[in-house]
């Protein structure tokens, strides 16, 4: 199950994946299902402003889909990047921005996935079908926005 949240723990968007598929690969769904109304007239927003990822996400298609979007990716560098840029000298670029103060709120996610898990259906996956597996998740993430 691939998340996009809010600040206050409840979440936007809810994507369901195959176990052995990487998070980088379920980015763009799960960007693309983020929906939120606006208080009278107008288009609902459809973009964050900015997304907090964790090493899994330091991919380039990753950091190209949001550059696109025009959503600021704080994502830290991974080891690898840092080595391979470190490599090539001068021609390596210099290093990715990078706000520690923000990636801090990263948490969020984390705690938002445990208040998930408090209903035993979404913690152990009981159901078979993927769909059903899902309607749970949006159940529970509906009873979330509701408290």
């Amino acid at each position: 199950m691939h998340l996009l949240c809010e600040p206050g723990c409840r979440p936007l968007a809810l994507v369901l994946s195959a176990g052995q598929v990487h998070d980088s690969r379920m980015l763009e769904a799960v960007l693309d299902g983020v929906r939120v109304p606006r208080l009278g007239r107008g288009r609902p927003r459809k973009r964050p402003e900015q997304t907090l990822g964790d090493k899994g996400y330091s991919y380039a298609r990753c950091r190209t889909s949001l550059r696109q979007r025009g959503i600021a990716a704080v994502i830290p560098e991974r080891k690898d990047e840092r080595e391979r840029r470190k490599r090539k000298g001068t021609a390596g670029g210099r290093p990715r921005r990078f706000d520690r103060e923000a990636y801090r709120g990263r948490n969020v996610v984390e705690r938002t996935i445990l208040r998930l898990k408090q209903w035993r259906r979404v913690a152990t996956r009981y159901d078979k079908l993927g769909t059903a597996y899902l309607a749970w998740g949006t159940l529970a993430s509906l009873l979330l926005w509701l408290n």
